[in-house]
């Protein structure tokens, strides 16, 4: 075979046979090369990794003995930092058990007072339980009270009493007066710029409310509704034939009812009886609406007092007008006054100014010419100088 046969070609590039020798001996070479050169960098590893080795055993060795020292210093420490530990654990301990002890005292002090509260409460308590005994034994007797018509008009007179005497002057009403037809109400208030007096009754049927309350069945009830329209119909027409008189009675009169609660049944389930009441001038009244009846008669009252004063006011304003007037003339003479002095002041000052002027001048002049000030001769000075 030929050396220069072709044995390859790869597009247009022929390769021969030398060719293929010379590339399979350049590659064999370059093979040999590398083997040697990779056995020579493993033999110097090995060196250098032996070398490495013996260094690093060497550094170990210095940190173990560095880490034994460590070590007995840490021990040293340790041991130090225990008895520290332990004797401040000890000192803490006395310190806690000292703030308990005082912490117990004290506490068994507080319950100790705490104790001494709760018996003066439980006092107190049984003193309240004692005063609600009291007041049921009071209820008790109030109901007797109002069980009884007698009672129970006096119990209603002195709350009308009561309302009256803290709203109008004790010259504004009358209890239990007698009028021309030989009648007494319970209460006769004058009104202002009036000569009528205004009734007020308080004697309220409350019998018929009682058996309302009382009555389980609805036949009961009925009969029990009924008789209150009958007895709260005939006290409307007892006040309003008795104390309506004209002439002498105001044409409204007032029937106290001393309890808001039936005041307001009567307004819930009775308006006939209401309107009944209305229509023969007579106004059902609760203590809330007698009080603020009483306030606006008050104020009439005061509106009255004013309007009687009026004269006496118109005369006050008259002569505050007239001093007035002598204040504003005074003023206007005082502002004179102070004209001609301001004046006066302006003049003193220009006249020390010339002074002062004057002074300057004559310090100004030459002392050593005599001679000069002989021979000259002094200057009139005029009165405006």
């Amino acid at each position: 075979m030929q050396l220069n046969q072709i044995i390859l070609q790869i597009g247009s590039k022929v390769f021969t046979l030398l060719d293929v020798l010379l590339a399979s001996g350049a590659l064999a070479f370059v093979l040999i090369l590398v083997t040697l050169i990779v056995t020579w960098r493993g033999h110097r590893n090995r060196k250098s990794e032996s070398l490495e080795t013996m260094r690093r055993a060497s550094e170990l060795e210095y940190r173990l003995a560095e880490m034994a020292g460590t070590l007995r210093n840490f021990a040293d420490q340790s041991q130090g930092a225990q008895a520290h530990l332990t004797r401040t654990l000890d000192e803490r301990l006395d310190h806690v058990g000292q703030r308990i002890g005082l912490g117990l005292n004290d506490q068994a002090e507080r319950t100790t007072q705490s104790l001494t509260h709760l018996y003066e409460r439980l006092a107190v308590i049984d003193a309240a339980q004692k005063n609600l005994t009291s007041l049921s034994t009071e209820m008790i007797s109030l109901k007797d009270i109002l069980s009884n018509k007698q009672a129970r008009g006096a119990y209603g007179q002195g709350r009308m009493e009561a309302i009256i005497r803290d709203g109008l002057h004790a010259k504004a009403y009358a209890f239990q007066p007698t009028l021309t037809n030989g009648m007494r109400p319970d209460c006769l208030i004058s009104l202002p710029d009036s000569e009528l007096k205004l009734v007020i009754d308080a004697k309220f049927p409350l019998e018929a409310f009682n058996t309302l309350r009382e009555a389980k069945g609805d036949g009961d009830i009925r009969v029990a509704e009924a008789r209150l329209r009958s007895d709260v119909s005939r006290h409307v027409k007892d006040i309003a034939e008795k104390y309506l008189i004209t002439g002498e009675t105001h044409e409204t009169a007032i029937m106290f009812v001393p309890s808001e609660s039936i005041y307001a049944d009567l307004h819930e389930k009775f308006e006939d009886i209401i309107q009944k009441a209305h229509r023969a001038r007579v106004i059902i009244a609760s203590p809330n609406v007698l009080m603020l009846l009483i306030q606006t008669m008050q104020a009439i009252f005061k509106d009255s007092a004013m309007r009687e004063q009026a004269h006496v006011i118109k005369i006050e304003v008259m002569r505050l007008l007239e001093d007035v007037g002598r204040l504003k003339e005074r003023v206007s003479d005082l502002q004179k006054h102070f004209g001609n002095a301001n004046s006066d002041l302006e003049k003193l000052s220009l006249s020390a100014e010339k002074i002062v002027k004057r002074g300057l001048r004559i310090e100004s002049l030459d002392v050593e010419e005599p001679a000069k000030l002989a021979d000259a001769k002094p200057k009139l000075v005029s009165s405006n100088d």
